[in-house]
């Protein structure tokens, strides 16, 4: 807080929107969950959330979606695609319509904590910061039911060490300075990588990063989630994202050689043993 009290963001409580994007294979009660999280129970609740609907959606989706306008009107936003573009374009066309200068990502099915915005907001009063993550919780089933905590480094000179190897901030805790991230150019294509190749670009640009070192989103991150992460195909995608940061200079050859052989090891391995070690990895 500046010296009067004021928040560097304008005001006690900042104005700040919340971007979402959901598609056709959202589970319904999932998305209804989260939803009621940054809603119902934050103890400072989104001045908007936008909404992008990335494709045409289910019967079951569209419904609760017309709900959630009727009962948050002039507040809850949706906007929508003629066909499903994926994660990383539909974010950027609904960056593009967030009215605030102060933007938290939200996946659709995950759960944000009570105070999740509030600790955020307050990360951005107390320090000099374009980007704030956090911690994450991950469950199977049942929310309540920790399995794991996703930790992430606290402060900008060890998030930067830590980015050499890993995505240095959980991306569905991240709250950003819209301008900052329009201007290193947004999400750019990347399979499943976009995120971490828009905290790279940021980083490049010298945006100063935070983690706050508490866990503000609960994620669904069971046996099905790292199998994804398996395979030929995101072996391919992993070393094309390597490639890319390699030859922007974010890494030396020897943390390229390294970075591609490790996980070339891990996602072919046989789907017990790959999932056996990430989970290890995830806890470190």
């Amino acid at each position: 807080m500046n010296a009067d009290g004021k928040h560097p963001l304008g005001g006690n409580n900042p104005k700040f929107s919340v971007l979402m994007s959901i598609y056709h294979k959202e589970v319904p009660l999932n998305f209804e969950r989260a939803m009621q999280s940054i809603w119902n129970e934050q103890s400072v609740k989104p001045s908007e959330i936008v909404l992008v609907e990335d494709g045409p959606l289910t019967s079951e989706l569209d419904n609760i979606i017309d709900q959630w306008k009727l009962r948050l009107n002039g507040i809850f936003h949706v906007v929508s695609l003629e066909k499903n573009l994926g994660t990383g374009d539909a974010k950027n066309f609904g960056l593009e319509k967030c009215s605030f200068e102060i933007v938290a990502i939200m996946d659709t099915d995950d759960i944000s904590l009570f105070n999740r915005f509030e600790e955020q907001l307050n990360a951005f009063g107390r320090y000099n910061i374009d980007v704030c993550g956090a911690w994450i919780n991950e469950f199977e089933v049942n929310e309540t039911k920790i399995k794991t905590v996703r930790k992430t480094p606290e402060h900008h000179q060890d998030i930067v060490k830590f980015s050499k190897y890993r995505s240095p901030v959980n991306h569905v805790t991240t709250m950003f300075k819209k301008t900052v991230v329009m201007n290193s150019g947004g999400y750019q294509k990347m399979m499943w990588l976009e995120d971490y190749y828009l905290f790279v670009r940021l980083i490049q640009s010298g945006a100063i990063f935070y983690n706050i070192q508490k866990p503000l989103v609960c994620v669904r991150a069971g046996v099905s989630q790292l199998e994804r992460r398996r395979g030929l195909k995101y072996v391919l995608s992993e070393l094309r994202f390597q490639r890319k940061i390699f030859e922007l200079d974010f890494l030396n050859l020897f943390e390229f050689s390294r970075n591609v052989a490790l996980r070339f090891v891990v996602r072919m391995m046989p789907g017990q043993i790959s999932t056996f070690i990430y989970s290890i990895i995830r806890r470190l």
